[in-house]
């Protein structure tokens, strides 16, 4: 960076505040370097609100220092803010330097976990290098971050690493500006850092021939099953080309359908087996490197045929640490990479818990002993609308602050408790937004151990005691029962959110709608939430802003036979609305020959038609996500029982992916009015069972569907909207993961010149209703 020093002998003094994700990732080098360009003198230095710099010089120094203090950020850096003021005096010394950290009031953000950088990749694989093969290596373009720190200002003593004191070698690094490992926190060599090595299921260490990673690749060749211990927790490997092993692997774990995550040594080697569009690619290559979900091609037919069962897309990630680089660059086919655990249960993060709960699971360890202080989930994204959106937001994302638009700079602290499934936890201050890594289902108490320990960090982490605790509406979700003690406890105001109106709200902030920005018409699907009047809701319509809304329309209710069992049972569903809205003495009459109509004639059809009847253990539900069951088991897909959430729906989508121009006009719901529009789906039925009746090929059926029912909901928003003066329809909910529907309804929407906004930043599913709850919660206190 060549500059022309000014000749100006006149000095002045500015300090620059800038906050931000600016801690760990090389910003005071690169500052020290800008500076020493323009021939400033002064210091930089870390602090609890960011980055501090102290600069003296002539003005136009000074003024071009400003210009591009914003343009010259490292890798990893955000600047979300950066306020100048005059400095009166001089500076102590001749030159500009780097000084230590200060504590304080914490406002700086902490920089996600990142993929290993090309620097970092070509010195593991040069043998002429002091850190050949070495799987540790990293600098501050790269390398863990929330996974090891304990603490803010984020410095060596408050990680994981404070317990590996550096060589002389390493230290030289960190301790020289013009080094990219300057004040890389977690800086390692052979010498000093971490080690890796291979062990028994009794914990003993096996010999390894000095090289671990290449006796843990030649095992997984052999067909072994491997826990690996990663950036953010332990994974099963097994060879992805050995359907023995992936069979033993999902029986061991007890994961019968759910697919599974695989990792490739590079982008040539993902092509082998799927489409690459190039968005596709960055965010494979991205220093966040997700998981990503991309469609198969013929190429898919070399892989075991048990990694995704039913299913016509894989999930890929490249290899992102230098372990994974390095046990890749020493087998040929991808590998299977599932979290460490056993099906429902966290990922385990620490070796001896992983010895004794991956037993019988994992036939070798890889371990290594650095601890993991946070539990990171590998991230999901995929493309949908030309766009990559994240279905799972955890490593390489979180805990990356959110900015939410003008008005909420002003709104008191908030802790906002999420939702039950997918659970996450967010934290809101001074505009800001920072969503917890994915934690997951709260109904697991190894889970529920973990979110109130993610909790209890974040707090502690960003320093943020909270005026107000946000929950979901539903008493006995388990999160807004932590909530209620958490309050009760700090003395906090608690505000219950509507799970619904937190799905709107949630969508709001990621694009940064302002505060006082008009009302918007949403529509949200999902599986299940409680409404505002009591009622189960899942398929709503509504006009919302962040303080309040008010549902205009919903899918007419059908009975949850068995309750919380209609969730996991998709026969169950088909039986009652086949029965409310075509009748089943019709159906038996009309269709006696259909597989539905024998499967669930051997069903205890008095009982159930009784609870319907009396809603005994029935409640009436609007939910978009039992539809998708009801359909899915009516075309054959997992009619009897799922082994994971929205496994029917993702068939069914799966199914209408090969027939996705098909036409949906006969599929539409008819609209009755009220004073809450609600969408029957009798027409619908009548004629995908004639259709089923008729022999019409099945993917057919549920390309009609998925067509129909972006038609009923695009044309009834666009309706609503007019008749309102809107301009802006929100998607939000689960169902909404679904491509198909949400490029539809899009479409639809954009094509008559209303504005769609939809999930990118956070998932649509339950894993951003925290975002929701915060902002809402912040919005009602602003607007009392």
């Amino acid at each position: 960076m060549a500059r022309v020093r000014p000749v100006s002998t006149t000095q002045a003094g500015a300090s620059y505040r800038v906050r931000g994700l600016v801690q760990g990732v090389g910003f005071r080098p690169a500052v020290w370097r800008l500076a020493t360009s323009f021939g400033l003198r002064g210091e930089v230095l870390n602090d609890g609100e960011g980055v501090l710099i102290r600069a003296w010089g002539p003005p136009d120094a000074l003024d071009g220092f400003s210009r591009s203090l914003r343009q010259d950020v490292p890798r990893l850096a955000r600047i979300d803010d950066i306020v100048r003021q005059p400095l009166p005096g001089g500076p102590e010394g001749n030159d500009f330097r780097i000084v230590g950290s200060n504590t304080g009031q914490v406002r700086t953000g902490v920089v996600p976990d990142a993929a290993t950088c090309p620097d970092c990749v070509a010195e593991v694989f040069d043998p002429a290098g002091r850190r050949y093969r070495y799987p540790f290596t990293n600098c501050t373009h790269c390398g863990p971050r929330l996974s090891i720190i304990r603490a803010i200002p984020y410095d060596r003593a408050t990680t994981s690493m404070a317990a590996f004191a550096m060589c002389p070698a390493c230290l030289a690094e960190y301790e020289n500006p013009d080094d990219r490992r300057f004040h890389a926190q977690p800086n390692a060599c052979p010498d000093c850092g971490p080690r890796v090595w291979l062990a028994d299921a009794k914990g003993n260490e096996l010999p390894s021939a000095g090289d671990a990673i290449r006796t843990t690749a030649a095992a997984i060749r052999d067909g072994r099953i491997v826990a690996v211990k990663g950036i953010g927790g332990f994974h099963l490997a097994c060879d992805a080309t050995n359907e023995d092993a992936v069979a033993r692997l999902r029986a061991r774990k007890r994961r019968h359908a759910k697919p599974f995550a695989l990792m490739a040594r590079d982008i040539d080697m993902v092509s082998q087996y799927v489409r690459i569009a190039d968005h596709d690619r960055a965010a494979l290559a991205s220093a966040s490197a997700p998981i990503v979900i991309l469609n198969a091609h013929d190429g898919v037919g070399r892989l075991a045929p048990s990694i995704a069962p039913g299913q016509s897309s894989l999930g890929f990630m490249l290899a992102y640490t230098p372990l994974h680089h390095l046990l890749m660059s020493d087998l040929c086919a991808p590998i299977v990479l599932t979290s460490g655990n056993r099906s429902d249960e966290p990922q385990v993060i620490a070796n001896d818990e992983a010895i004794a709960s991956l037993a019988g699971i994992a036939d070798l360890w890889l371990l290594n002993d650095r601890d993991i202080v946070s539990r990171l989930d590998d991230s999901v994204v995929r493309s949908m609308s030309s766009a990559p959106r994240l279905l799972r937001r955890a490593r390489g994302y979180a805990p990356e602050p959110i900015q939410l638009g003008d008005g909420f700079a002003d709104a008191p602290p908030v802790m906002a408790m999420g939702a039950e499934l997918k659970s996450t936890i967010c934290l809101v201050r001074e505009g800001r937004a920072i969503v917890s890594q994915h934690i997951g289902d709260l109904e697991d108490a190894a889970t529920h151990a973990d979110y109130r320990r993610v909790l209890m960090h974040y707090r502690e982490l960003h320093c943020i005691l909270p005026a107000l605790v946000a929950v979901d509406a539903h008493p006995d979700y388990l999160s807004t029962q932590w909530g209620e003690a958490c309050a009760r406890q700090d003395g906090n105001l608690l505000v219950r959110i509507p799970h619904h109106h937190a799905h709107v709200a949630s969508c709001l902030a990621e694009h940064r709608v302002a505060l006082n920005a008009p009302p918007v018409l949403a529509i949200v699907l999902d599986g299940l939430g409680l409404g505002e009047d009591g009622t189960l809701w899942g398929g709503e319509i509504m006009l919302a802003d962040y303080v309040s809304a008010r549902r205009l329309a919903s899918f007419m209710p059908v009975p949850l036979l068995g309750g919380a069992r209609a969730t996991r049972e998709p026969w169950r569903n088909a039986f009652a609305h086949l029965s409310q809205f075509i009748g089943w003495d019709v159906v038996c009459s009309r269709y006696p020959d259909l597989a539905i109509s024998r499967q669930l004639s051997a069903k205890p059809v008095a009982t159930l038609q009784a609870m319907m009847d009396s809603g005994l253990n029935a409640p009436p539900a609007s939910s978009a996500g039992r539809l998708f069951d009801a359909v899915a088991a009516v075309l054959g897909i997992a009619p009897e029982t799922c082994s994971y959430e929205g496994q029917a729906a993702i068939g069914l989508e799966a199914l209408a992916a090969t027939e996705e121009r098909e036409p949906g006009d006969e599929y539409v719901g008819q609209i009755a009015d009220g004073q809450i529009e609600l969408i029957s789906w009798t027409a619908m039925w009548r004629n995908l069972l004639a259709d089923l009746a008729r022999g019409v090929e099945t993917p057919r059926i549920a390309a009609r569907f998925h067509a129909g029912l972006a038609l009923t909901l695009s044309s009834l928003a666009a309706r609503l909207a007019g008749v309102r003066g809107i301009d802006t329809i929100v998607l939000g909910g689960g169902v909404f993961q679904n491509r198909l529907l949400l490029e539809a309804v899009t479409s639809n929407l954009e094509a008559g010149g209303l504005r769609v906004l939809s999930p990118r930043l956070l998932p649509a599913n339950d894993g951003g209703i925290s975002l929701g709850q915060g902002a809402i919660a912040a919005a009602r206190a602003l607007c009392r």
